[in-house]
C-alpha cells in the first residue's frame, strides 16, 4: 500500500471496566485468537494487584493505568542513514505508538519474569511499574537515554 492509509478498526470497550484500552491491551496479550483466556489473565491479574496494593486508596484499573503511563517512551531513536553513514535520530512517538509500545514493553518483560502463572508475573510487572520499578521502566529509561546521547542528529529529523 502506498498511497493509501488502511482505515482504524474500531475496538470494542471489554466487558467489565467498558474501557478500549483494557481491550487493547488484552488484544497485545493473546496468543492464537485465544481472547476468552487473555481476558481471564488480566483480570486473575488485576485482582492479584488488588490483593498486593490493598493499602492504596486506588482501584486496580487506576493502578494499571498509572503503571503504563509510566513507563510510556516519549522519544525514541530511528536510523536514518546520511551519506555512507548511520545515524540513530532522536524522533518523538505518535500518541497511538507510545501506547501500543508500553503495552508491548510490559507484556514482554511481565512473560521474562519469574513467576508461576501468567497472571502472576503480569501483576507483579504492573505492581514494578506503578512503582517505578522493573523491567519495562528500565526500558522506557534507556530509550530515552539513548535519545539524549543522540540529539546532537536531531536536526536529520524528517
Amino acid at each position: 500500500m502506498r498511497k493509501s492509509t488502511p482505515k482504524k478498526r474500531q475496538i470494542l470497550p471489554d466487558p467489565i471496566y467498558g474501557d478500549r484500552q483494557v481491550t487493547k491491551f488484552v488484544n497485545h496479550l493473546m496468543y492464537d485468537g485465544k481472547k476468552n483466556i487473555a481476558f481471564s489473565i488480566f483480570y486473575n491479574a488485576l485482582e492479584i494487584v488488588k490483593t498486593k496494593m490493598g493499602e492504596a486508596e486506588k482501584t486496580p484499573l487506576e493502578i494499571w493505568k498509572a503503571a503504563l503511563d509510566n513507563i510510556t517512551p516519549q522519544v525514541e531513536v530511528k536510523s536514518r542513514r546520511i551519506g555512507g553513514a548511520t545515524f540513530q535520530v532522536p524522533t518523538e512517538i505518535r500518541p497511538e505508538r507510545k501506547e501500543s509500545v508500553s503495552m508491548k514493553n510490559l507484556i514482554l518483560f511481565a512473560r521474562k519474569r519469574g513467576g508461576k502463572t501468567m497472571a502472576d508475573k503480569l501483576a507483579a510487572e504492573i505492581v514494578d511499574a506503578y512503582n517505578n520499578q522493573g523491567g519495562a521502566f528500565k526500558r522506557k529509561e534507556d530509550m530515552h537515554r539513548m535519545a539524549e546521547a543522540n540529539r546532537a542528529f536531531a536536526h536529520f529529523r524528517f
